[in-house]
């Protein structure tokens, strides 16, 4: 007889060259989730430092089916380790933590508690930068970038959320089974954050402590990750979704770049074609190749109706009725979501 998965909790542990903080780290580990049914996954993302042979007599100290080992020879990147421990992962709940000491593990616990006792919580994101707790942040540039990053992310995605970049989230069973993720490095986190933004979760917070280490302390984390992460940003947005909403995102980048090239001269006329292509990214974002090419057909309207700088008025027009009348079209268009046909051109 199949017997029923008794697991809760499933915790993801990169671990990376973490020899000098496991001793400690697994101890507050044990001791904040002693009163839970939890699985501990460790995945050894090629450590180099003995971290791998740590971990290795630790699991078999425990003696415990809830304490599992993934080992890669070489490092493959922290969105790469918990890709491989969401396969393996059976809890209802799954909790990511770094190893490292910066974020606590009784932080981890409260958050827990949290999602537990509320079923209608399927997401909890740690946050450095809304907590009345201890905090250490001796690196501006991290936390500037990350700052930066999660307004962006908020823009992008309608969110409001203040630490995209916190290591301690907790998601649900459900959320784990929706989600499609392939970045795997740390861009793990945006990765993350927006594919449950694009599954309509919604993301709660909780204020942790925080403690940042040096580089010298083994900080990992350097300006090309910060810089990939806009290129992330971008990607997950704007790239990564259904080839429909690709080609209207396409479609109405030219549409728009061509409208914004009719106005201004030398640097204006430039800046005016930066606008309106970012404004053709999200019309194609929110409106697929048929409704994108009605808001064309009003703005291309508009243009006929004056000369000079009135047609920047009627242009304006245009465009606003063409989003109104594409929106309902989208709507209507709705009552026919079995189609097929219909759904990848509205």
């Amino acid at each position: 007889m199949h017997q029923e998965n008794k697991v809760k909790l499933s915790i993801l542990i990169p671990v990376y060259n973490e020899i000098n903080f496991l001793d400690k780290f697994t101890k507050n580990l044990d001791i904040s989730f002693k009163n839970e049914n939890v699985e501990f996954i460790f995945i050894n993302d090629g450590s180099t430092d003995g971290s791998q042979l740590w971990l290795e007599k630790f699991i078999n100290k425990k003696n415990d089916i809830n304490y599992k080992l993934i080992s890669y020879s070489q490092n493959k990147g922290k969105g790469k380790a918990l890709h491989e421990g969401l396969k393996i992962s059976d809890g209802d709940y799954i909790l990511f933590q770094d190893s490292d000491l910066e974020l606590d593990t009784r932080d981890s616990y409260e958050m827990y508690r949290l999602v537990k006792n509320d079923e209608k919580i399927k997401c909890v994101f740690g946050t450095r930068y809304m907590s009345g707790k201890l905090k250490r942040n001796n690196n501006f540039f991290n936390a500037l970038v990350g700052k930066i990053n999660s307004i962006i992310f908020n823009l992008l995605f309608f969110q409001s959320i203040s630490d995209l970049h916190c290591g301690t989230k907790i998601i649900a069973k459900e959320v784990k089974e929706k989600i499609n993720l392939s970045i795997t490095d740390f861009g793990f986190e945006i990765d993350l954050a927006t594919q449950i933004s694009k599954n309509n979760f919604e993301i709660f917070e909780y204020g942790i402590s925080y403690f940042a280490r040096t580089k010298a302390e083994g900080k990992k984390i350097t300006w090309i990750d910060g810089v990939k992460s806009y290129f992330y940003l971008f990607k997950t947005r704007f790239v990564d979704n259904e080839f429909s909403i690709q080609i209207s995102i396409i479609l109405s980048v030219l549409y728009m770049i061509n409208v914004g090239s009719h106005f201004g001269m030398g640097i204006g006329n430039i800046l005016n074609i930066i606008v309106f292509s970012f404004v053709g990214l999200f019309i194609g974002l929110h409106r697929k190749i048929a409704s994108s090419l009605l808001i064309y057909l009003f703005i291309y309207f508009g243009s006929l109706f004056s000369k000079g700088n009135g047609k920047i008025a009627t242009v304006i027009i245009g465009f606003l009725i063409g989003l109104y009348l594409s929106k309902k079209f989208t709507n209507i268009s709705k009552k026919y979501s079995d189609n097929k046909l219909i759904n990848f051109f509205v």
